[in-house]
């Protein structure tokens, strides 16, 4: 799945290629998506101009003079920035076409993005409205994690991935954040202690600024289709890791279950 880095390497990628262009047509080939592609966004795009392209968690906003665009990626999906020569595949389901004859297209296999309309003051949307921070604004850090943790006996690796809490934490990045902040990701939330939610917030900061630096894990973007992996994978300490040496201390590393999800941890350097 594409996570935070991936997305926001895709932003970082298209916004100074759509700023400024004008829509000339929305060309929906798939409109089944998680859910169903409104048809008047195909009258209500052409011709508008495109304002900005940001992003808020793991969804694209796409801001016009018009009605904006609100999408994500699901579970594989990809923009790309292309010609109109450039072959379709099979799962190219939506084509912004822009006045400079260039195509952005939405490759979703597995249908399980989303192209719905980003009224005016799109934060207000229903799918963003109860979202909580970005993990590297300002107002993130320890002391919220510490507070909103109290009480808690869920696993805290659960609770930094928990998009009330944080948003954009996945598996990956959550797994690698807390190896380096010393703290087991099965432990109950509320019993990490302040200091230990400091370390562990500046690790979340740090480890996703180095996977959007370095292009993510995946690098499933606008220009990467043939699904080689981003460098950041090659800086990963531990997730996927299981029975292997540790890298700090040479210990076995070990797994559990958290949230469906593989949790490698290391049992001597994790507490």
């Amino acid at each position: 799945m594409p996570e935070l880095p991936e997305v926001e390497t895709t932003r970082r990628g298209l916004a100074p290629l759509l700023a400024g262009r004008r829509i000339t047509a929305f060309e929906v080939r798939e409109p089944r998506l998680r859910w169903p592609v409104p048809p008047e966004l195909v009258q209500q795009l052409a011709g508008a101009r495109v304002r900005s392209l940001t992003r808020r968690a793991k969804y694209l906003l796409l801001e016009t003079d018009r009605t904006g665009l609100l999408l994500h990626l699901g579970m594989s999906g990809s923009l790309r920035h292309c010609t109109p020569e450039t072959p379709l595949r099979r799962h190219d389901h939506l084509t912004l076409h822009l006045d400079n004859g260039y195509q952005v297209r939405l490759h979703d296999p597995r249908r399980f993005g989303c192209c719905l309309p980003l009224p005016e003051g799109g934060l207000s949307h229903t799918l963003l409205a109860d979202l909580g921070p970005e993990p590297l604004d300002p107002e993130f850090d320890g002391d919220s994690l510490f507070r909103r943790s109290r009480g808690r006996r869920g696993p805290v690796k659960a609770f930094i991935m928990d998009q009330a809490i944080v948003v954009g934490v996945g598996n990956i990045y959550a797994t690698e954040a807390l190896f380096l902040a010393g703290v087991r990701p099965g432990r109950a939330a509320g019993r990490v202690t302040r200091a230990e939610y400091e370390r562990l917030a500046s690790h979340i900061k740090a480890v996703l600024a180095a996977a959007i630096k370095q292009g993510g894990t995946t690098l499933r973007d606008f220009l990467h289709e043939d699904g080689t992996h981003g460098y950041f994978r090659q800086s990963l300490r531990v997730y996927g890791r299981a029975g292997e040496p540790c890298p700090v201390c040479a210990e076995v590393l070990r797994t559990r279950r958290i949230g469906q999800r593989a949790s490698s941890y290391c049992p001597a350097c994790q507490k």
